[in-house]
This record gives C-alpha cells, sequence and structure tokens, in this order.
C-alpha cells in the first residue's frame, strides 16, 4: 500500500513563508512541531478540508544556509476559485507574477524561498482580461 503524505520544503524565514503559503495563498496550518533538541520546526499547511495534501515548511533555527534549487524542484500546483482574484490578491501584497495568467486558466509565482508555485484556474478558463492578456513573464517559472 502506498500513501502520499506530504511535500517538504525548506524555508529561511517561518513567519515570512506563512504569511505567503496561509494569507495569501490560503491554505490551513493543520500541525506544528517545534523541535528544540534537533533546533527546528515543521509546519504542516493544506488546503481548507484537504488534510492530506499537505506542504511542510521546514525551519533550520539558526541556519545560515541559501536554500537554492527551487526551479530543480519543480513546483506546487493548486486550483482556485478565480485565478484573476488569487493574482490580484498576490500583487498586492507584492508577490511577482512571473507567468501570468493570460490564458485565464495558469499562473506561476515564487514563494518567499524560491519555490515555484503553479495556480490553475478550477473548471474553464476565464475569458482574456487585462492587465493580465498582455502582461508579460517575468523572471523564471
Amino acid at each position: 500500500m502506498l500513501t502520499y503524505l506530504h511535500t517538504m520544503v525548506r524555508v529561511k524565514d517561518i513567519d515570512e513563508s506563512k504569511r505567503f503559503y496561509r494569507d495569501l495563498l490560503g491554505l490551513e496550518e493543520t500541525k506544528r512541531i517545534d523541535n528544540e533538541k534537533g533546533k527546528f520546526t515543521l509546519v504542516f499547511l493544506s488546503p481548507p478540508g484537504q488534510d492530506n495534501a499537505a506542504v511542510e515548511l521546514t525551519y533550520n533555527w539558526g541556519s545560515e544556509e541559501d536554500y537554492t534549487g527551487g526551479r530543480n524542484f519543480g513546483h506546487l500546483a493548486y486550483r482556485v476559485g478565480n485565478i484573476y482574484d488569487m493574482c490580484q490578491k498576490m500583487m498586492d501584497a507584492g508577490v511577482t507574477i512571473n507567468r501570468p495568467p493570460r490564458d485565464g486558466h495558469m499562473a506561476f509565482v515564487r514563494s518567499p524561498d524560491g519555490i515555484s508555485i503553479e495556480l490553475l484556474q478550477e473548471g474553464d478558463h476565464l475569458p482574456p482580461q487585462e492587465p493580465w492578456a498582455s502582461m508579460p513573464n517575468t523572471g523564471e517559472w
């Protein structure tokens, strides 16, 4: 038997990462482990009602390591109710929309630690609209 548990990403700033995943993306914190002996914190976040689709944020206390390779990791993907509203919320909070939803269906952003996040429109593509339809890509996604 094989059971999916979670996806782990290392983060440099647990509060900034929680703000991104929880406050902007809309995930809910389902579990937190502070391990003083190991000097790390694990925060598990899931889409509402989907505890079986968790992302684990791993914060190593006092680490100066520069985590790279977010692009090599691939990406996390989430379906959203309105891709334009989600991208506007992200942009208003200072998040760069790396691949705008020109097609009303797909966009990419990056977490504070460079993890690529794919946003996919639920159901049919939304009709193209500005400013998204003419917005260029920015950076890597």
